[in-house]
């Protein structure tokens, strides 16, 4: 039989063709199927059960979750809610010292409620959100490293697709990872308006804010804009709660919540805010469409390389030569993070998942750390490769939006990258951050 690495265990192999695979830029779902097939060719395994694998690995319920999100949140970009959202936010915090870096930054943290998907998020309010911070004095790639990274913190801020399938993967409370991520995913928000003294000077204030696009009422008192502005925003503003609130009072499962979101954002589109319109849906159905295939076929091929990594026992092999380097468990989680870290900078979130959480849970469970606590912090490690070159797919999508070269959006990231690095070791260190609100049995 033919092998490409002779002596080695088909496992092995499977992994170090995956990344040769991902080295010569073959995309991540075929690179994990190629891989995964070839491991079970060489293993003996007919090809024929390749098909029933696929078919299990993606009917699971919980899972339905992530086309409906990414549907709601797509909607809710093309039917002006979001729009709506950044002026209100506009109006009440964007004379306050900082502006629109507050506002971009509070709106990111928004609509990380609302969408869930870091790349979507930057799509949807990126363009809005940079052109206020560019005529409000900001450097361009600085407020596209903004809108990057407080999109990145969509997979953190619930509901967030990444958590539905750590929870899938680590069959951890989804419930309780949602609750979980709000403290941290505030904390990493405070950590990003750090950033915003250094960003540019204040002088010439007055001048910079009189070159902003002209708001709606501009001619009325501060009060009565605001007013308006919160009428006009409200249904959106509404959102997080109808999902949030229905998920923590019971009334619906953070799956069924993907679907009430999606509904939600038609009857304020079509009824409310009448700007739905067939175009516009047809629009939103096939931009949904392909975000959710790219992500569901991952999970599809990843069925594959969880199977033989199980087969094969590379969990135990692994997971053992972890628990082997150090008896300190900060320097065992040091470990985990900086492969996290690295991992996060050559693949997806939900590869990147898929690929090392079987590995580490079974680290997690024996030394006895809360997986809850645990998803949190692998959250915010994998949203900050979302901003990490080479393959920062945040990076990609807002150098598309400002037409700015892939270099100077990841330089004008890089303040971000070092506050959130420090956001990730805060909340590594004090596991009460993500556990305070989950009271003290979870």
């Amino acid at each position: 039989m033919f092998d490409l690495f002779p002596g080695l265990p088909a496992g092995t192999e499977m992994v170090i063709l995956f990344f040769i695979l991902l080295a010569l830029r073959v995309p991540v779902a075929f690179s994990l199927g190629l891989s995964a097939i070839y491991a079970m060719w060489q293993i003996g395994f007919g090809l024929e059960l390749a098909g029933d694998l696929i078919a299990t690995g993606i009917t699971k319920f919980s899972l339905l979750a992530i086309p409906f999100f990414i549907l709601a949140g797509t909607l809710m970009g093309s039917l002006g809610i979001a729009e709506r959202m950044i002026r209100f936010f506009r109006v009440l915090i964007g004379a306050t010292p900082g502006g629109m870096g507050v506002v971009g930054t509070t709106v990111c943290l928004f609509w990380g409620a609302v969408s869930g998907s870091g790349p979507a998020s930057v799509a949807a309010i990126g363009p809005m959100i940079i052109k206020g911070m560019e005529e409000d004095g900001y450097p361009k790639p600085y407020a596209a490293g903004l809108v990057c990274t407080g999109a990145a913190l969509s997979i953190v801020i619930p509901p967030s697709i990444g958590l539905v399938i750590y929870g899938v993967i680590a069959e951890t409370s989804i419930s309780h990872l949602f609750l979980a991520a709000i403290l941290p995913g505030l904390f990493m928000g405070v950590m990003m308006l750090l950033t915003l003294p250094f960003a540019k000077p204040q002088s010439g204030r007055a001048a910079a804010l009189e070159k902003l696009s002209p708001m709606p009422h501009a001619d009325k008192p501060y009060g009565q804009r605001l007013w308006l502005s919160f009428k006009e925003s409200f249904w959106g503003l509404m959102t997080p709660v109808v999902i949030l609130g229905g998920i923590y009072s019971g009334v619906f499962t953070p799956t069924e919540a993907a679907l009430v979101a999606t509904v939600y954002a038609l009857l304020v589109g079509g009824l409310i805010y009448r700007t739905l319109t067939l175009s516009g849906l047809y629009n939103s159905l096939s931009n949904a469409a392909a975000s959710s295939a790219t992500v569901m076929l991952v999970v599809a091929y990843a069925s594959l390389f969880g199977w033989v990594v199980t087969v094969e026992d590379l969990v135990g092999t692994y997971s053992g030569a972890l628990l082997g380097l150090s008896g300190n468990e900060g320097v065992i989680l040091l470990v985990i993070m900086v492969i996290l870290l690295i991992a996060g900078m050559f693949m997806d979130a939900v590869t990147v998942m898929f690929i090392c959480l079987p590995i580490f849970m079974p680290v997690v469970r024996e030394l006895g750390w809360d997986p809850v606590w645990f998803g949190v912090l692998v959250m915010v490690n994998l949203a900050i490769g979302l901003i990490t070159p080479p393959v920062g797919i945040n990076l990609y999508v807002a150098a598309n939006v400002t037409r700015l070269p892939i270099e100077r959006v990841a330089r004008g990231a890089m303040p971000f990258l070092l506050v959130c690095l420090i956001g990730l070791a805060v909340i590594g260190a004090f596991p009460q951050l993500s556990l305070g609100l989950l009271g003290p049995a979870n």
